[in-house]
């Protein structure tokens, strides 16, 4: 087994952890046995709160190195810049042209399916009860965003992880090194041998999954439970079917398109990184894992990789623009205002945008919901409807989300000729 093989069995180990996760909270969320306060006390603060932040903080601790390293390397090792520009531009135009289809289907369907059945009363309190949490919602302009790409301080983008920051200053130094390879006595070695270092603490962290995913889904039904489904569940239900609609339809369809490649071999090779995503709702604290899938399991040459799967952890939120799109049109319905053509068409507009400034992290895209909102004159307060059913969704649309990234970078790679399809069919 070569030295940055995959731990062994490891996706049969995290589901084992996850379903475990889940008995162990549910017994103590719903109490089907006698508990004393100080068992449950320990168990919430020392095994699942505790486990679960050191695995999120272990997973975001390799992930500004990584990305720094493995843009570094692969650019520097370019022998032609242009093909920097190509891959650039290939990669944000792909990004931009998914959330629109992710956004436009989410619509779509969200009028067939006819999304206003909802008990008002019932409604009206749950947004009552999440209020509190949803008055301090603000949307990040796009003009800051575009401003966070060029920081006036190389360090202060690292210390606060400000990811389109980093892959600017990764772009620009890996750009210098490969002109200056020559004049540094092969400088550009040293940072392909510190990727490799980097990339095999990945491997030990994931040696640890099981283990985190059993805190982290431990955590969220100890707090949350099992409920999700009460009087949004028409809501939750579209949501979840168009999410997965996109996940095996949309990016099968176009990886078979532009890349002629076989999607279920794509999907079989992701299933690692899709668990990743599920248990910690954050496309930044999967980037590790999401880099070594796409290299050395989907066949991505480094020099496209690198590049990608960072920007799509920051810009490709197809699964939030999803959620952005019905949850406009569920709080429509709940505040009896009829939506017009121009309307949705500035919600495709703005929810492609927005999706470039959302934050990788937890629950981001509610944040930005709050713009989208406020251009069609719906309240912000009923964000707090969104609220309530959040976090479980919020799951499960950063699994697209990283599976859109990986599919685009196998679309772009394969346009570049630097797909390896022999270690892709592997």
């Amino acid at each position: 087994m070569s030295i940055l093989s995959a731990p062994k069995n490891l996706t049969r180990n995290v589901l084992i952890g996850m379903m475990l996760g889940v008995l162990i909270g549910s017994i103590f969320y719903y109490e089907v046995i006698l508990i004393p306060k100080i068992i449950f006390d320990f168990f919430w603060m020392y095994i699942f709160s505790l486990g679960s932040s050191i695995f999120k903080n272990l997973l975001m601790l390799v992930v500004v190195p990584l990305v720094f390293f493995s843009l570094v390397s692969g650019i520097s090792s370019l022998s032609n810049m242009v093909k920097l520009g190509s891959i650039a531009t290939k990669t944000i135009g792909l990004y931009l042209f998914t959330t629109g289809l992710a956004v436009s289907t989410a619509l779509i369907f969200g009028w067939a399916l006819n999304l206003s059945d909802y008990d008002p009363d019932t409604l009206a309190t749950i947004a009552e009860e999440n209020a509190e949490s949803s008055v301090s919602v603000v949307a990040e302009g796009l003009r800051d965003t575009v401003l966070s790409i060029f920081p006036n301080n190389i360090f202060g983008a690292f210390i606060e992880n400000n990811m389109l920051g980093i892959v600017f200053i990764s772009i620009l130094f890996g750009i210098a090194l490969n002109l200056t390879d020559e004049l540094t006595d092969g400088l550009s070695k040293s940072f392909e041998r510190l990727n490799i270092v980097f990339l095999k603490i990945v491997l030990l962290i994931m040696s640890l999954a099981p283990v985190g995913v059993f805190c982290l889904m431990g955590a969220y039904v100890m707090e949350y439970g099992l409920n999700i489904f009460g009087d949004l569940a028409q809501y939750v239900i579209i949501l979840i079917f168009v999410l997965l609609f996109h996940l095996l339809v949309t990016y099968s369809v176009l990886l078979k398109l532009f890349a002629n490649l076989n999607p279920i071999v794509f999907f079989k090779k992701m299933r690692n990184v899709a668990l990743f995503a599920f248990s910690t709702s954050s496309s930044a604290a999967t980037i590790p894992v999401t880099l070594k899938t796409v290299t050395d399991d989907l066949g991505v040459k480094k020099d496209v990789s690198s590049f990608v799967v960072p920007v799509g952890a920051t810009i490709n939120m197809d699964g939030t623009a999803i959620m952005q799109g019905l949850a406009t049109m569920f709080i429509a319905s709940t505040v009896f205002v009829d939506l017009s053509l121009a309307q949705y068409a500035q919600i495709v507009f703005l929810a492609i945008i927005t999706s470039i400034g959302t934050a990788a992290v937890p629950s981001a895209g509610t944040v930005t919901l709050a713009l989208i909102l406020g251009s069609v004159g719906l309240p912000l307060d009923a964000i707090g409807l969104i609220l309530a059913v959040d976090r479980i969704l919020d799951m499960i649309r950063t699994s697209v989300n990283v599976c859109g990234d990986a599919a685009v970078s196998c679309i772009v790679a394969k346009s570049e000729n630097d797909l390896d399809e022999q270690i892709f069919y592997k």
